[in-house]
């Protein structure tokens, strides 16, 4: 169950921007049209013909509701229709000029709209504005979601790598504050130590957004991979093998003989990719370094 508080605060935002946007307005944009006929129109004036079937699936209609919307738009003359060719039950749907003369005029009237709102930013604020958007869409629409890429670290991914890996296993685990700083100390050495020649770090992204990270750092030519994570809107898309396939690569081609690692065997995920790997349990012991015991474990692949 997600924190109330979360919660609360997503629909706090939800009414913050409907009333921003004006959406609960009768006459949307200062239009005779409210919010629905509005994006009705929209649709079709953004197709060269759309079917009423595909229209009330895509736009979540009841179909009763958009067949009088459609009625009152053929009415009126922004609209025509046709018999669908593919499916008798429905009908092809078409902009006239005149519909497509109030499709433009919504259009330019809601550009406005959002235009007004930015003039009253400051400077690199309406670009701030626009990237959170995408954030929020690529998080929450998964239409929006790409395929992951992997990719090289870059200036704030460390600190992203902290900060992630601090707040999730506190909250799954309970683990204190002496595992962020752990992942704090072995981050900064990396950063401070950096070898290209001897160390990668690889930063899983979805959509813009971080999602995954590991890193493999040179102890005494022994290749260690370390923070392996992946975040939870990601799970299930087998990232985890990925990130731990680009270590044990890189620390071939690197000529290392052994690549090692640490874990705790709660972390059976992690486990699991571990031993389809070929890691071999070499020790463990019991600890309570971050608060909770656990059981700590060593793991080797010979290269």
């Amino acid at each position: 169950m997600s924190d109330i508080a979360l919660i609360e605060n997503a629909r706090d935002f939800n009414r913050f921007y409907t009333n921003f946007l004006g959406l609960l307005n009768k006459a949307y944009l200062d239009t005779p049209f409210t919010l629905t006929d509005a994006r009705i129109l929209f649709e079709i004036g953004s197709h060269d013909g759309v079917s009423a079937v595909a229209l009330a699936r895509d736009l979540h209609l009841d179909a009763a509701y958009l067949s009088r919307i459609l009625k009152r738009f053929r009415a009126e003359g922004l609209v025509e229709t046709n018999p669908d060719p593919t499916d008798l039950r429905s009908q092809v749907i078409i902009i006239t000029d005149r519909g497509r003369e109030q499709f433009e005029e919504l259009g330019r009237r809601a550009n406005a709209q959002i235009a007004a709102r930015f003039d009253n930013l400051a400077a690199g604020e309406p670009e701030a504005a626009v990237s959170a958007m995408h954030t929020i869409r690529a998080l929450l629409d998964p239409a929006a979601k790409s395929a992951p890429v992997i990719r090289a670290h870059r200036a704030g991914d460390i600190g992203w790598i902290v900060q992630s890996q601090g707040r999730f296993y506190a909250e799954e685990y309970g683990w204190d504050l002496r595992f962020e700083a752990l992942v704090a100390e072995v981050a900064g050495k990396f950063l401070a130590n950096f070898d290209p020649a001897k160390e990668y770090c690889w930063i899983a992204e979805r959509g813009g957004v971080n999602v995954g990270s590991v890193l493999v750092t040179n102890g005494d030519g022994i290749a260690k991979l370390r923070l392996l994570y992946v975040d939870k809107s990601a799970r299930g898309l087998g990232l985890g093998k990925l990130l731990v396939d680009e270590c044990i690569r890189f620390s071939r081609q690197k000529g290392y003989r052994e690549l090692s690692l640490w874990t705790n065997d709660m972390l059976e995920t992690a486990r699991a990719i571990y031993v389809k790997a070929g890691f071999r349990l070499v020790s463990e012991e019991r600890h309570r370094m971050f608060g909770p015991e656990a059981n700590g474990q060593n793991w080797v692949l010979d290269l």
